[in-house]
């Protein structure tokens, strides 16, 4: 039997991401996209609740395309409201497209995403290698920074917790306890 890291046993579809994505590297800048607008969306929220509709979530916000997301019209956020196999959260709704806009202006000025948000760990993954989820932080000084850069280049919904999540989600930090399968 495999040993995972605790939050992830509830059910099949959170030991699928676990295994398969949680914790690994992302360098793509439409994945790293994907994963900023469902953690944004997660905010105050499940992380469950999100996962369950992520493939709602691809098809409504055109696979987070954020080229096309950043010109998103009144009239397709009011689409967006009435859809209901995401979440319908307007001000959300209305974050995707002002950090899809926000996106774009870093790409210009770092050449993409991913050398601007991976500048914050030196360009490879920080292992906190946690015993147990116990040891597992909620933020920290890094995610800190990087929340108060996002939000002054001006993103929504990126507090520390927010950024912490998505920094582990995709790899930036690898917080998989230390008996976990996935470590190696």
């Amino acid at each position: 039997m495999k040993i995972r890291c605790a939050w992830c046993e509830k059910d099949d579809l959170y030991r699928k991401y676990h295994d398969e994505e949680w914790g690994i590297p992302v360098y793509e800048d439409q994945k790293i996209f994907e994963f900023l607008t469902l953690e944004t969306f997660q905010a105050g929220l499940s992380w469950y609740t999100v996962l369950a509709k992520r493939e709602n979530f691809r098809k409504a916000f055109d696979q987070f395309d954020y080229r096309k997301i950043a010109k998103y019209s009144e009239a397709k956020m009011e689409e967006l409201k009435q859809n209901e196999g995401i979440i319908r959260n307007g001000l959300k709704i209305k974050a995707a497209v002002t950090n899809a806009i926000a996106f774009l202006e870093v790409q210009k000025e770092f050449g993409t995403f991913s050398n601007y948000i991976w500048g914050f760990v030196d360009g490879k993954p920080i292992d906190n290698n946690p015993k147990s989820l116990k040891e597992v932080q909620a933020t920290t000084a890094i995610s800190d920074a990087l929340s108060k850069d996002l939000k002054k280049r001006g993103f929504k919904f990126v507090g520390s917790t927010v950024v912490y999540a998505h920094m582990q989600a995709t790899g930036m930090i690898n917080d998989h306890i230390e008996e976990c399968w996935t470590r190696q």
